[in-house]
């Protein structure tokens, strides 16, 4: 069979779904290759992630159009038989591994789709699993320091040697001394990742980055900010550039992913391009944009 993949989010991110269809599909002896508008599939997947992902307008040629991912049904999961391939690399000539060592997260934030989509949080797989060859990973557990089992995987990690990136970041509130400790002895593929969401988060990520720093002083240290309201985001990101940590904003979209109001997306833009946000005051630059 000649199988069609579509990654509708793009953004050349690799996608693990697709990696592990692709995997399966080529071990039944079929071909794989992600879809074109020339050419027919007997079946093509189609992968979405978010609900705001717009899909393609034209049609593919094709016998049977699988879709799957979050933004298309958030009860969509992958065929265990399926789920359980290691990954298929080459799609994307991938320089890291990427997986997940847990799945769920003990959390209920209202903006998140994850408890309701896979529960609290469970152990999932062991970097053994889908590291193979790669000597780094990016690991997108969306609470790996809620699970035992995902600070027994840290732990093994650091005796494998293998730089990571948590890409989803770390929750400051279970970040105590000897998690900070335990972090401290981690390769970082760049940074170590957290979140400070709302103004009650502040003196969380303090306390964390503190401990972080503690143990390795030199540590860069990354922070999203969900922006709700430009003052409380306002708050946060002097708070985070005050202890020199990194911020990223991201404007709030809700479930449907309905689009942000401009003044959230422009507060973002003005945080997320660093020569702006260290020289330019936000009010000046948010008026300019409103010109």
């Amino acid at each position: 069979m000649k199988i069609g993949l579509l990654n509708i989010d793009g953004h050349n991110f690799p996608n693990l779904a697709l990696m592990k269809i692709s995997s399966w599909h080529k071990k039944q002896g079929d071909n794989v290759e992600f879809a074109t508008m020339f050419e027919h599939y007997d079946i093509i997947y189609k992968s979405k992630i978010f609900t705001y992902s717009v899909d393609p307008e034209y049609c593919y040629n094709t016998d049977n159009e699988i879709k799957g991912g979050t933004g298309f049904n958030i009860k969509s999961k992958l065929l265990n038989k399926i789920d359980l391939m290691f990954p298929d690399y080459s799609l994307y000539n991938c320089e890291h591994a990427y997986g997940f060592l847990t799945r769920g997260c003990p959390n209920k934030c209202p903006w998140c789709f994850v408890p309701e989509k896979e529960g609290d949080i469970k152990p999932y797989s062991d970097i053994d699993n889908f590291i193979g060859d790669f000597k780094s990973a990016i690991l997108m557990d969306n609470n790996v320091l809620a699970s035992d089992h995902g600070i027994r995987q840290i732990e093994k990690i650091i005796k494998k040697e293998i730089r990571v990136d948590f890409n989803q970041g770390l929750d400051a509130r279970l970040i105590d001394d000897s998690v900070a400790k335990l972090l401290s002895k981690v390769k970082w593929i760049r940074f170590i990742r957290l979140a400070c969401d709302s103004d009650s988060h502040i003196i969380f990520t303090k306390n964390a980055v503190d401990r972080i720093r503690k143990h390795k002083p030199k540590q860069q240290i990354f922070c999203y900010m969900l922006v709700k309201d430009i003052e409380s985001a306002n708050k946060r990101a002097e708070f985070l550039r005050s202890i020199n940590v990194d911020p990223f904003a991201q404007a709030y979209r809700d479930k449907y992913g309905n689009e942000p109001d401009k003044r959230l997306k422009d507060f973002c833009t003005w945080v997320n391009t660093k020569p702006v946000f260290k020289t330019i005051p936000m009010e000046t630059f948010i008026a300019n944009r409103n010109r």
